[in-house]
């Protein structure tokens, strides 16, 4: 384990059996792929969230932070040091003047556009069928169905070096899947949001999210997959783009790029991520070959491909 044998010991000691070692992620990702960790460690709360990011920033220890497990790729070979599993869940709806909700990082999106409708809350309906976190949703500005991320967000609660502070949405300075966090790579850290809804009715917000989530059912494949591979280039899509390159229904082992949308990656069983990775390139070496175009991947690769 490549975890220094003292920091894990006082880990050990401070959070108890909420940390593991040499853990399968597999199971903790939407596409079901990926080795193991060195170090796990359960997060049940924003504040537990901030005491062990507080602690791995005193200790200077690298780590990855995993929310619902979507937009990623994790190597076979797994995540070197330590892993934090995101399991902070609480939600605080505020109903006075203009109604908003509050949310902890690795709440899942979907879960919540949902538990709003069920108040008769609107806003959010474009989230129901988006498989990620708050977390990942603020960190990447993610979108489905005309709305996104910036639209709804008030404020973000993020954990800097000068302590936990409330960002506005201006400050993200978001962009096309894309933040200031994402980008310039500052360390910091999503604890919480806080998103703006509007009052509607129950059967209202109901009768949306069920036409959205036909509307995803037609246009996106079912099965075990990391969500969109690539991103949109400008004025084109990127599915677009894979099926006129012939590559629709490709096969690498297990891995295969799905014959209902080229965008979407469909892992078979026991798929390896070596083999979702050789899609990839082939996928991008045959897009700038035949149009000149450069994709770009929206998912990110996690942990240890030097292989």
């Amino acid at each position: 384990m490549t975890v220094p044998a003292s920091l894990a010991a006082d880990l050990a000691a401070k959070f108890g059996d909420k940390v593991r070692e040499n853990i399968s992620l597999a199971p903790y990702t939407s596409a079901r792929i990926g080795g193991p960790a060195d170090l796990l460690i359960t997060a049940h709360s924003a504040d537990e969230l901030a005491k062990v990011i507080s602690m791995l920033w005193k200790a200077e220890a690298g780590y990855f932070i995993l929310g619902g497990g979507s937009n990623i790729l994790i190597s076979d070979k797994g995540v070197r040091g330590i892993t934090i599993l995101n399991r902070a869940k609480a939600v605080r709806f505020e109903m006075e003047n203009e109604p908003r909700v509050w949310a902890e990082s690795g709440v899942v999106f979907s879960n919540l556009a949902n538990r709003c409708a069920t108040k008769g809350l609107s806003g959010l309906e474009w989230a129901a069928t988006v498989p990620g976190t708050i977390g990942g949703a603020v960190y990447g500005n993610a979108g489905a169905f005309g709305g996104d991320t910036a639209g709804n967000l008030i404020w973000a609660e993020i954990l800097t070096d000068a302590g936990r502070q409330q960002w506005p949405v201006r400050k993200m300075d978001y962009g096309y899947r894309s933040s200031i966090l994402k980008r310039s790579g500052i360390k910091a850290t999503i604890l919480s949001a806080e998103l703006t809804l509007k009052n509607a009715t129950k059967e209202e917000v109901s009768v949306k999210i069920e036409g959205l989530s036909e509307r995803r059912k037609t246009s996106q494949p079912p099965g075990a997959s990391m969500g969109s591979m690539f991103k949109n280039p400008p004025g084109d899509f990127a599915g677009r783009l894979i099926e006129a390159a012939g590559l629709k229904g490709t096969r690498i082992g297990k891995a295969e790029i799905s014959p209902v949308h080229g965008n979407f990656f469909i892992n078979h069983g026991k798929t390896e991520a070596r083999d979702i990775r050789a899609l990839i390139e082939l996928v991008r070496r045959s897009v700038k070959e035949k149009f000149g175009v450069e994709l770009e991947l929206e998912i990110e690769l996690i942990g240890d491909w030097d292989y």
